[in-house]
């Protein structure tokens, strides 16, 4: 077998090693709890925690433990607060634990009750939400932290006057057919051909590329007649598709539990912060400082992969390119999967993207086994392929800056302004340019200026110029070639930019807007957006500023624009778990969680942006529509929606 081959196979079972190893983990929780209140004044509450006890596990009593307490309440409102101690019901055992060292611990071998009190700032809601973490342990086993999340009803609390499911919004309804058909598809094409993009990007990447004669060579020999090394190849290409197509499925389970998850996931400040650090670490290592590698391999495994063969042996191969390279097209693919989260969510969307970056990859080794003298024609391994690895880590910075910008927009620190972000790129702009000039080195010789090289510095250069201008106050400063990537126009350093359109106002609340609709008989249009929405900004800042477009929105309708990933938490009083028609349960606690459900129930979508025409008495005049860049499109939408209304009349 091929050195090359044999190395990737040791490293694909030492990753298969890595993650095959495993420490026991804890059981699903095994306490039943019921949970109560109890009124003790104005604000304040007695909540009692019950449970039968479980005879194959002992409950740890409300103790400390090493300065840690094993029985805990956590609140997502800093209005509710615990006010006191637990008190357990006083059938706990005392014995001496071999665990902590004969230190003296309670615990419940049957049932348990216990009661704290808690105190709440303002109005009390008719629930509560909470968590409940309990330790339970047996023997030398023991599990700290474990959730119980609860609901409880509070006596004399307001109860959440907050209307999610309206079912004369319904776009079945509507009184036009104006609008689009179905939402949840649209785009699927072009996030394919990104995807493929991406893939044959990945291709010409230091760890893939090299692998093309070698690999198309190997399965052309080993087969002992063309014919068979050609078949062998294709399916060698089919499987690295099949992988990444593979790769999505899991999204599916979860994208079942919750529609909303992948929204949520995308605009998670967290998650962007994450990303932010990883694809800094990636550009660091395109730059030279260190090389991302997995973990070594096992000689013994190695030896008995390397006799197999047909599919399965073909696959094997196929996934241990997909790991090996995982350093160079980790980066391309996460882009990609961030880009479709961010623009749409949904599973079907990161299949279709994952399977046109698995078609990207694969397909040139298909093409250049059935074509093999194209082999003769590609240039060889060498210097230009590490600059193409630097380029990459120079982007992948720029991209990085991308995803600090979504945690900064979420939560609207200010952090990252729209000027800041574009002087950032410049930064990175100009850099590499003169990485691409020589001027910049990470080590070797001093690069030849080829006419490619010369080029691609060109291209560059020309696009760092276009965004100067989008650091001043001045109309220039639009940058409609890149609009919607940079924060919004508004999000500015200057007090007063004259590129933040005051003319549309839209409101921030849909009961808000439903009663200034009523007062002036206008018809409502429902923007569902989000602070990291890039086609929501798009929209915007080039279809909104549309001289008829802005007429309509601002002297014919209420607009109301729905943020679904804002992160400013619900008066305690509209706080509340909500049943939806599928018969799941979800907790509303953000303003954020309230439009996003109100948009998934009423109008059976979870992407953004998408608009709804609604009259004052809520019924659905129009089909929603989705991103829709064409402004002519548009306004012609938003004109059936208004002779809808005047039908209604």
């Amino acid at each position: 077998m091929p050195a090359f081959l044999r190395y990737s196979l040791s490293i694909l079972f030492a990753l298969i090693s890595f993650c095959s190893f495993s420490q026991d983990e804890a059981p699903a929780a095994p306490f039943q709890w019921q949970v109560s209140s109890k009124k003790l004044g104005e604000g304040r509450y007695e909540l009692r925690f019950a449970t039968p006890g479980n005879s194959a596990w002992q409950l740890y009593a409300p103790q400390m433990l090493n300065e840690v307490a094993t029985t805990e309440l956590q609140f997502q409102d800093s209005a509710i607060q615990a006010t006191g101690n637990f008190k357990d019901s006083g059938n706990a055992e005392t014995v001496a634990s071999t665990l902590f060292e004969g230190t003296q611990v309670r615990l419940h071998g049957g049932a348990a009750t216990w009661t704290t009190e808690i105190s709440i700032n303002g109005d009390v809601p008719a629930s509560l939400q909470g968590t409940l973490l309990y330790t339970y342990g047996k023997g030398e086993e023991f599990y700290p932290g474990t959730a119980h999340e609860f609901t409880v009803a509070l006596e004399g609390g307001k109860a959440a006057g907050t209307r999610i499911l309206i079912p004369s919004l319904d776009p079945k309804g509507a009184l036009s057919p104006c609008g689009d058909e179905d939402t949840a598809d649209q785009g699927l094409a072009s996030i394919f051909f990104l995807g493929f993009l991406g893939g044959l990007i990945a291709l010409v990447t230091p760890c893939v590329f090299p692998l093309i004669p070698l690999t198309v060579s190997f399965f052309t020999k080993r087969s002992g007649s063309r014919k068979k090394g050609i078949t062998n190849a294709l399916l060698y290409g089919m499987s690295i598709f099949l992988i990444y197509v593979l790769l999505s499925l899991p999204f599916y389970v979860v994208e079942g539990a919750n529609p909303e998850v992948l929204n949520n996931i995308s605009t998670n400040v967290w998650l962007n912060l994450l990303f932010f650090v990883i694809f800094i670490v990636f550009a660091l290592s395109f730059f030279g400082l260190f090389e991302i590698t997995l973990p070594g391999g096992l000689a013994s495994k190695i030896d008995s992969k390397s006799g197999v063969s047909d599919f399965w042996g073909i696959f094997f191969m196929a996934l241990t390119l997909a790991i090996v390279s995982f350093s160079c097209t980790g980066p391309i693919l996460g882009s990609l999967l961030a880009g479709a989260l961010t623009n749409s969510g949904g599973a079907v969307q990161l299949t279709f993207g994952m399977g046109g970056f698995g078609l990207g990859l694969g397909l040139p080794f298909a093409l250049f086994a059935l074509f093999p003298n194209w082999l003769q024609s590609l240039p060889k391994s060498g210097g230009w392929l590490t600059s193409v690895k630097v380029v990459l880590g120079f982007l992948e910075l720029a991209l990085a800056v991308k995803f600090f910008s979504n945690a900064d927009l979420v939560k609207q620190w200010h952090i990252l302004p729209r000027e800041v972000f574009i002087g950032i790129w410049i930064v990175i702009g100009f850099a590499l340019v003169l990485y691409l000039l020589g001027v910049i080195r990470f080590g070797g010789p001093k690069p030849k200026l080829t006419p490619a090289r010369m080029g691609v510095a060109v291209l560059f250069m020309a696009f760092t110029i276009y965004l100067v201008p989008g650091v001043t106050n001045s109309k220039l400063a639009r940058l409609e070639l890149i609009s919607g990537f940079p924060p919004p126009l508004c999000y500015s350093v200057y007090d007063n930019p004259i590129n933040c359109e005051q003319g549309i106002e839209p409101l921030k609340d849909y009961e808000e807007a439903l009663q200034v609709a009523k007062a002036q008989n206008k018809p409502i249009l429902i923007d569902f957006t989000g602070w990291a929405c890039v086609n929501c900004r798009r929209m915007e800042e080039k279809v909104w500023p549309d001289p008829e477009v802005a007429r309509m929105m601002k002297e014919d309708f209420v607009v109301v624009s729905l943020y679904v990933d804002e992160r400013r938490k619900l008066p305690l009083t509209e706080q509340m778990v909500y049943t939806t028609k599928l018969g799941t349960e979800k907790s509303i606690v953000t303003v954020g969680d309230k439009w996003a459900t109100f948009q998934s129930e009423n109008f059976g979508a979870v992407s953004q942006p998408q608009y709804a025409i609604v009259s004052p008495s809520e019924q659905a005049l129009t089909k929603t529509k989705a991103y829709t860049p064409d402004a002519k499109e548009f306004r012609e939408w938003l004109q059936c929606g208004l002779d809808a209304m005047k039908s209604l009349k």
